[in-house]
C-alpha cells in the first residue's frame, strides 16, 4: 500500500528458517519502491484468534486512513481453522505505521459459518465499495473441487454478513489462494482504485491455485447489483488460462498507487532449488521486480513492466545497432555486468511463409519449449537472448522466440530455457513457456530481460508475457557470467536494436532490531 507518500510491504515470513512455518507479517518501506528500509514485525501471533499463524491478506484504505485484514490459525481440534482478523495502526501520524493493533472487541471479523470448510478459508482482499455504500470483500476457499470466492459485505468494514452466492467460482480446479478483484481502464493508460465502476472499465479476477502452485487471472464484467463476476468469453479458469507469469511466480496481489496513478503488482518467486540447499543457503523466497498493470488495448489480456523507479538504479549503457542475425550466429554483448543487468532486444518479425508450420497438438507451450530448446534449430527461431552464460557454456539460460505457421497466422512462442542453467543437478531446471498474442499487422518483437545473479525476469512483446526463471549458476557468477543475443534458426532475423545496462544494487537497509532475522 501507498500512505501519506511511502509505500508500504508486508509480507509473509518465517523468521526461524527458511522453510515454510511460524509465519509473520514482515514489513518494510520505501519511498520508490526499489530502496527499502525494514521494520519489525507489523503482525505476528499474540492473541486467541491468530495464536497458530498469522497468514495473507490485504490493505484497503478506509476514509485514507489503512486498515489490514488477515487470515488467523486459531488454537482447535480441527487441523488449520482459519478466521479474518483486522488490524490497524497504533499512531496514525507515525509516517512508517510500525505498531499496530488488533482490537480483541471486534475480532475475528469473519468466521467460517454455514458449511465452509474451516482449513479452506484464508486471504482477503483488499475491500470495495458499491453503489449501495456498502464494503465488500472476497475470501479464498472450496468445496470438494470447486474453488470459490466467497463474499462478504459489511457497512462499517468492521460487522460483516455472508453473501449467500459467491462473487465467482470454478469447477475442477481445487482451492483459491490469495484472491485478488480490481477494475482496468479500457483503454489502457492509468490504474484505477479498487471501487471504480463504469462503462469504460473492466475486472480482473486472479486466483492463486494450490493444486499448481501458478497465478491465473480472468478479464471479464462485474455486475455490482447481483455481486456477480463474468469472465468474457474466451477468458477461462483453468489451467490453460491467462497467467501473471509463466515461470517462478506466486501469491501476488496488486494494490492500487494513488500517489501515481497505477495500480502495481507484487509476486513472490519461489525456489527451484532443493530444501536441503535452501538450509544451506539460509535463506528461500524473493519478491519480483514490481510491476505495473494495465489492460492491453485488445482488451482481452493484461501487460505488465517494471515500474520506472527501477531505471535509477542503470549504470553503465551498452548500445547495439540494428544488424542481421545469421542462422547460427552468437554475439556476445560487452561491456555490461552481465551478473546483474537489464536488457532490451527488439527483433523484426519473420516472414510467416519463413517460419515452421504450426502442430495443432502443440495445446501446451511449455512443453513445446521443453521438446524444442534453445539447442534444437528450428527455421524462424530460436533467437534472443543467453543470459548467465559460462565462458564455455556450460551454463546459460536462454530466453528466445520461436515463430510459427499456423494456416497463415503467426504462432510466437516465448520460451526461458533453463535445462542448462547450473552444473548443479540438484535444482529444478524446467523449461518454461507462454504463448503470446500478436495483433494484425504487428511486425515487432521484443525482450526485456532483468538479470540479477540467480534470477531472470523477462518480459516478451511489451509484457505481454512474462517467464521468471530461478536459476543457479555456479560457473557464471559475478565476473564470470556473460550475456548474448543468438539466433540458432536457419533464416535470417533482424535484430533492430540492443540496450543493455549495468545495474547498480539497491539500498536496503535493516534497523538494529531486526538484522538477526532478516536476510
Amino acid at each position: 500500500m501507498v500512505y501519506n507518500g511511502i509505500y508500504h510491504l508486508m509480507y509473509q515470513w518465517n523468521p526461524l528458517g527458511p522453510v515454510w512455518g511460524n509465519i509473520v507479517w514482515a514489513h518494510a518501506t520505501s519511498t520508490d519502491l526499489i530502496n527499502w528500509q525494514h521494520h519489525k514485525h507489523a503482525i505476528y501471533p499474540s492473541e486467541s484468534f491468530d495464536i497458530k499463524g498469522c497468514w495473507s491478506g490485504s490493505a484497503t484504505m478506509i476514509e485514507g486512513k489503512p486498515v489490514i485484514q488477515y487470515t488467523g490459525i486459531i488454537e482447535s481440534n480441527q487441523w488449520n481453522y482459519q478466521v479474518q482478523d483486522m488490524a490497524v495502526p497504533k499512531n496514525f501520524s507515525d509516517p512508517y505505521l510500525v505498531e499496530w493493533d488488533k482490537p480483541a472487541k471486534y475480532n475475528p471479523v469473519m468466521k467460517p459459518i454455514d458449511g465452509i470448510n474451516a482449513s479452506s478459508f484464508r486471504d482477503p482482499t483488499t475491500g470495495w465499495k458499491g453503489p449501495d455504500g456498502k464494503w465488500r470483500v472476497v475470501i479464498g476457499s472450496k468445496i470438494d473441487r470447486e474453488g470459490m470466492a466467497i463474499l462478504f459485505r459489511s457497512d462499517d468494514f468492521i460487522h460483516w454478513t455472508k453473501a449467500e452466492e459467491p462473487l465467482h467460482s470454478g469447477k475442477e480446479i481445487g482451492m483459491w489462494e490469495c484472491p485478488d478483484f480490481f477494475p482496468v481502464a479500457v483503454d489502457g493508460k492509468k490504474g484505477l482504485d479498487t471501487s471504480v465502476l463504469g462503462p469504460n472499465v473492466k475486472h480482473v479476477f486472479k486466483v492463486s491455485l494450490d493444486d499448481t502452485k501458478h497465478d491465473y487471472y480472468t478479464v471479464g464484467t462485474y455486475n455490482p447489483a447481483t455481486d456477480k463476476y463474468t469472465p468474457d468469453e474466451g477468458s477461462v479458469d483453468n489451467d490453460s488460462g491467462l497467467r501473471y507469469d509463466y515461470g517462478k511466480f506466486y501469491a501476488s496481489k496488486t494494490f492500487f498507487d494513488s500517489e501515481k496513478h497505477r495500480r502495481i503488482l507484487w509476486g513472490w518467486i519461489n525456489e527451484s532449488s532443493s530444501v536441503e540447499n535452501d538450509a544451506v543457503k539460509g535463506w528461500s523466497g524473493v519478491q519480483a521486480i514490481p510491476r505495473v498493470l494495465l489492460l492491453d488495448k485488445s482488451g482481452k489480456q493484461l501487460k505488465q513492466w517494471p515500474v520506472k523507479e527501477l531505471n535509477e538504479l542503470r549504470g553503465e549503457k551498452v548500445y547495439l545497432h540494428s544488424t542481421v542475425l545469421k542462422g547460427g550466429s552468437v554475439v556476445e554483448v560487452t561491456g555490461v555486468t552481465a551478473s546483474q543487468a537489464d536488457v532490451f532486444v527488439k527483433f523484426k518479425l519473420p516472414k510467416l511463409e519463413d517460419a515452421e508450420t504450426f502442430d495443432s497438438s502443440w495445446s501446451n507451450p511449455q512443453l513445446l519449449c521443453s521438446s524444442k530448446p534453445a539447442s534444437v534449430q528450428g527455421k524462424s527461431g530460436p533467437f534472443g537472448l543467453i543470459a548467465l552464460a559460462s565462458k564455455n557454456f556450460e551454463e546459460q539460460t536462454a530466453i528466445f522466440f520461436r515463430i510459427f505457421n499456423n494456416q497463415n497466422k503467426y504462432v510466437v512462442l516465448m520460451c526461458s530455457d533453463q535445462s542448462r542453467s547450473s552444473t548443479d543437478d540438484t535444482n529444478d531446471k524446467t523449461a518454461y513457456g507462454a504463448f503470446v498474442n500478436m495483433e494484425p499487422h504487428h511486425d515487432k518483437l521484443n525482450i526485456r530481460s532483468l538479470i540479477d545473479h540467480s534470477i531472470i525476469e523477462s518480459y516478451g512483446v511489451d509484457g505481454k508475457a512474462v517467464i521468471t526463471a530461478r536459476v543457479y549458476p555456479t560457473i557464471a557468477i559475478d565476473t564470470g557470467a556473460r550475456l548474448y543475443v543468438f539466433n540458432n534458426g536457419t533464416q535470417d532475423v533482424k535484430m533492430s536494436s540492443l540496450k543493455a545496462w549495468s545495474m547498480k544494487k539497491a539500498d536496503i537497509r535493516y534497523l538494529e532490531d531486526s538484522k538477526t532475522s532478516n536476510t
